[in-house]
């Protein structure tokens, strides 16, 4: 595996890496966080007005018709600026699950109102503080009516449409929903509420479905591969912004009458955060080559990237705060907001313990049948 972004795509990160900075998205999210509303109506505007929403849909439906590595040069800088918008939610899960499963008819609707972010998504998945398995799944469809409750799904307060997974007659099925007065949605307290979680109570809505009968569970963790691999480089912005502040911080405080950078304690803590940053990146760039050459890999690739990915900004984060020493804890440093997004995108599409056993269970289904 050889991969690295061509100068296209290196622009287009550069150029979104400016935009972000510009616009003052890190400082937006505190703004969100403080004021407590689901999103900054503003920003998410003006990345639509970009074309953003539709990197990866088709030109035919007023997409920009690109890949899947545009997509993870835009994540990575998504993450490094904290930037509090659906965009995960919305592009990674929601409209990859359009694009791949729906029907004609509806990919024709929806497809053109999310470049124009007239339609914003999510996927409820989550019924219980168990990790969701093809066997504990409650939710249910009959006769394309959803009725159950999903607990922590993103952005919906928001939202315009719901993927559902649903257990139908044939087994687990993907069903599409618009949001109305058939779902009761409450706001549930995260640790980063600049990204919001809700509940959704279906009461008999109306669906339509995705994909085939009993096929869901499958394409789900088709889809969460993917988009597994899209997390992974917005947690890799994230870290890479963590370790930033701290090596700055550290070059320009003082103790003793001297840069605290020039302490051992403190060169090996950055040295820690940057190995682990670097790691992430290789196991990042694995997965984005898996994805983008479609390769039979890429559950293993995904796993991968995605439990590095977790760590390294959960690390990362955590010795930001510590290289900050006692400002490190106040609310007017940005230490903690990247320390609560860390801890958020830890647990959206399953958690790190999930995670690591698709790993194990990928590596053990590719090896050879009379590997010893």
């Amino acid at each position: 595996m050889n991969l690295d972004f061509s100068d296209d795509q290196k622009l287009l990160q550069s150029e979104a890496r400016k935009f972000l900075e510009k616009e003052q998205s890190l400082q937006r999210s505190r703004s969100v966080l403080n004021q407590q509303e689901a999103l900054d109506t503003d920003l998410w505007q003006q990345i639509v007005a970009m074309g953003w929403t539709g990197i990866r849909i088709p030109e035919q439906y007023d997409g920009l018709g690109l890949g899947h590595l545009e997509l993870c040069v835009v994540a990575e800088e998504l993450g490094r600026s904290l930037a509090p918008v659906p965009f995960s939610s919305s592009v990674y899960l929601f409209t990859e699950a359009i694009i791949k499963f729906a029907s004609d008819e509806i990919k024709q609707d929806l497809l053109p109102k999310l470049v124009t972010g007239e339609c914003i998504g999510t996927l409820a998945i989550t019924e219980q503080l168990l990790a969701p398995t093809a066997q504990n799944i409650n939710t249910t469809v009959a006769n394309n009516a959803v009725s159950g409750t999903k607990i922590a799904v993103p952005d919906a307060g928001i939202a315009t449409h719901v993927i559902v997974i649903c257990n139908g007659q044939k087994g687990i099925e993907l069903r599409l929903v618009e949001l109305s007065d058939d779902c009761n949605i409450q706001k549930q307290d995260t640790i980063d509420d600049s990204r919001g979680h809700f509940s959704i109570d279906f009461n008999n809505a109306n669906s339509q479905l995705l994909g085939h009968h009993g096929a869901g569970w499958r394409l789900l963790q088709n889809l969460l591969d993917q988009a597994a691999v899209m997390f992974s480089f917005e947690q890799l912005g994230g870290a890479q912004a963590t370790l930033d502040m701290a090596t700055s911080y550290a070059q320009q405080r003082f103790a003793f009458g001297r840069a605290i950078c020039s302490y051992q304690a403190i060169k090996h803590k950055l040295a820690d955060m940057y190995i682990k940053l670097t790691l992430s990146k290789s196991n990042s760039y694995y997965g984005a080559w898996a994805l983008s050459t479609e390769s039979a890999e890429l559950a293993v690739a995904a796993a991968t990237a995605r439990v590095s990915a977790t760590q390294a900004f959960n690390y990362c984060s955590q010795e930001n705060i510590q290289t900050h020493g006692g400002n490190g804890f106040t609310w007017e440093y940005d230490c903690h907001l990247f320390y609560r997004r860390a801890k958020l995108l830890s647990l959206n599409v399953g958690s790190l313990a999930t995670w690591k056993e698709k790993l194990i269970h990928g590596l053990e289904k590719a090896q050879p049948a009379n590997a010893q």
